[in-house]
């Protein structure tokens, strides 16, 4: 069904934001790169799915309380300094999916679907996920974020993780998930990710010259 599927667009655009205000209040240096990659990480159960045909989509992976539960550590290790990562990661459930579709974002102490009945490929949401992309980008633009993520930091090696489970196979599918509205979005996060990874490889893989 059409609410059991979500934009990868959103995601990314919700939780950077999300995460980038959260730890610019907090006077935190954010890891971008770590901070996209939760955004979608919830998504992990699609995978899932392929291994055990009965586990849900927007079930266990998708609950506030797990994720919760699971930075109870993460929090008394590095307190404040979690808190935009745990907010990149939320933002998937209590924002992205109520929006579009339904999560049981309160598992395991319900399976009840928690969300609005607006499909992914109602105008709305498409207009909604132009809109929160555009200033994603206007952000990471005016942040100069964009330019941390072209350098050669290594910690840009974990848009591995999104770009090679969430973009690229939506693009590798057949039929294409993805509203052709939504390409454009969809494709300029792709060459970002892959720019930024290549950037990276670079450094890593160019020998340095002998004197």
């Amino acid at each position: 069904m059409e609410e059991t599927r979500s934009y990868a667009v959103g995601h990314f655009a919700f939780g950077y934001i999300l995460s980038k205000s959260t730890s610019t209040s907090l006077k935190i240096k954010l890891n971008i790169p770590l901070a996209l990659a939760l955004a979608v990480i919830p998504d992990v159960d699609i995978f899932i799915q392929k291994v055990i045909a009965t586990f849900e989509h927007r079930g266990p992976t998708h609950s506030i309380i797990m994720a919760s539960i699971v930075f109870v550590p993460i929090f008394i290790m590095y307190r404040t300094r979690a808190a935009p990562y745990f907010v990149a990661l939320i933002q998937h459930s209590l924002v992205g999916d109520l929006i579009a579709g339904r999560s049981q974002i309160l598992w395991p102490l319900t399976t009840q679907n928690y969300g609005s009945n607006v499909g992914i490929k109602d105008p709305t949401n498409i207009a909604l996920e132009w809109a929160i992309f555009l200033v994603s980008i206007v952000v990471m633009v005016k942040t100069k974020d964009i330019a941390d993520l072209l350098s050669r930091r290594a910690s840009n090696l974990i848009l591995i993780i999104p770009t090679f489970t969430v973009l690229l196979p939506t693009f590798m599918a057949y039929p294409m998930d993805v509203s052709l509205a939504l390409v454009p979005p969809h494709v300029a996060y792709l060459v970002i990710f892959l720019a930024s990874i290549i950037i990276t490889c670079r450094k890593f893989l160019v020998m340095p010259r002998q004197a």
